[in-house]
């Protein structure tokens, strides 16, 4: 599994039509584009897909689409999570689960729990997954910090507990669960700019949001990284720094839609209550991209 999941994941954005429909042939377009690009896995249905905005029989379809198209080339992660423990139990257990490498489960959101809350809903979503479960700690869009202790824990509790999707922009949290992990354990980078500095402290990679937007770069600047080529890495870090900075301006993935759409892989389609990014960023994305070659 370590292997298998180290270095670039792509957290797929899903492209829609003019008519809000899921839009296949752009999904199709992007999931080449990436692997193409040097991905090393791909991640379905995570926060950068709009599923709070997907139905359950759209979530399916859109699995089934991007199994059925990746062929087999690459890992594949499946985001399914929730703040109703209950729930993310029932959803694990019908969702098709074939050919897929990993699940990706964000903490319970807007409850609050406590951290025994939280260790109790991984330890009840472990024990009831046939696959092995990436904790997702995202305390800017949950409101609840899953702690080094806390994840340290499961990770020494449960095989079923491969590795964490670290958003926390914290690099001392990050090297408190390095320090003290299982050795098979993965640390993964949940922020783009947060990728080079993790690895360096020993960490797996990157679950990637503008890597559907500039795939080769990043996928590049992580495997310098993992074969110890900081040097080489930073270059890329730092001529990726200004337009990865402004793909989160408005939020996400607001900005990286609007970049895949200047880029004509897909629409700058969003569903509500996510809205297009405004003109002037619109207008500042198409001088970066130009700019940086991109």
């Amino acid at each position: 599994m370590k292997n298998n999941l180290q270095g670039t994941g792509v957290a797929l954005v899903t492209p829609f039509d003019e008519h809000q429909a899921i839009d296949y042939p752009a999904l199709g377009k992007l999931i080449e584009s990436v692997i193409a690009g040097g991905a090393d896995y791909l991640v379905a249905l995570g926060t950068t897909a709009e599923t709070p905005t997907l139905s359950s029989a759209e979530k399916s379809e859109i699995l089934s689409f991007v199994r059925e198209r990746n062929a087999g080339r690459l890992p594949l992660v499946v985001g399914i999570g929730g703040n109703n423990t209950q729930e993310t139990v029932r959803k694990i257990e019908t969702t098709d689960l074939e050919g897929i490498a990993a699940v990706l489960s964000v903490t319970p959101y807007y409850n609050k729990p406590s951290q025994e809350g939280l260790y109790q809903h991984y330890k009840a979503v472990a024990e009831a997954s046939p696959r092995p479960i990436i904790l997702y700690n995202v305390p800017g869009r949950t409101g609840v910090e899953l702690k080094p202790e806390t994840t340290l824990r499961l990770a020494h509790d449960f095989e079923q507990v491969v590795a964490i999707k670290d958003a926390s922009c914290s690099l001392m949290q990050m090297a408190y669960v390095l320090r003290d992990k299982p050795e098979q354990f993965m640390v993964i980078s949940g922020d783009d700019n947060m990728a080079l500095p993790l690895i360096a402290l020993g960490g797996d990679g990157v679950i990637s949001v503008a890597a559907n937007v500039f795939p080769e770069p990043v996928c590049r600047m992580v495997q310098l990284c993992l074969t110890g080529d900081f040097a080489g890495a930073s270059l890329i870090h730092l001529h990726l720094l200004e337009c990865v900075e402004a793909l989160f301006r408005e939020g996400n993935p607001v900005g990286v839609k609007a970049a895949l759409a200047l880029k004509g892989m897909m629409r700058n389609e969003l569903r509500l209550p996510l809205v297009p990014c405004s003109g002037g960023l619109y207008a500042h994305l198409e001088l970066l991209i130009e700019k940086y070659e991109l």
